[in-house]
């Protein structure tokens, strides 16, 4: 979909939400989701309701994607939408993420660490019953 540019503007390009889907490997159900709880409030609609979609739309949802694989929730998520949305502050809401992202990091060290043990806690046992039955 190409929407008609006006002298001197760039002409846009919109997706649907299946295209969108897609693209990002996403539910359309999911992006909707998004819609609704305020991760993506740029949505545009057409003639009868349809909605379409930017690429600022997508840059969007794959940080969305992007940010959850790092761990982080969609609560955290709103928390820097909407601190975006009050104080329209950048430099607030990246020191936000970088907070949010250094407590997920720890949080996956930790794990590392009791997996780390749990490995070789397992390994042991294997020698030990490797020793019991004669192997």
């Amino acid at each position: 979909m190409k929407e008609e540019k006006k002298e001197g503007e760039k002409e846009e390009e919109y997706s649907s939400i299946g295209e969108l889907a897609k693209k990002l490997d996403m539910s359309q159900r999911t992006i909707r989701y998004y819609e609704e709880i305020g991760l993506l409030n740029s949505i545009r609609r057409i003639e009868g309701g349809r909605r379409i979609y930017t690429d600022a739309d997508l840059r969007r949802l794959k940080l969305i994607k992007r940010l959850k694989i790092m761990g982080m929730t969609l609560s955290e998520m709103q928390e820097l939408e909407a601190m975006w949305t009050l104080e329209k502050s950048s430099d607030k809401v990246l020191r936000r993420l970088l907070e949010l992202l250094g407590n997920h990091l720890k949080r996956l060290e930790d794990r590392i660490a009791d997996l780390d043990i749990l490995r070789h806690e397992i390994m042991e046992y294997q020698e030990r019953i490797k020793n019991k039955i004669g192997k």
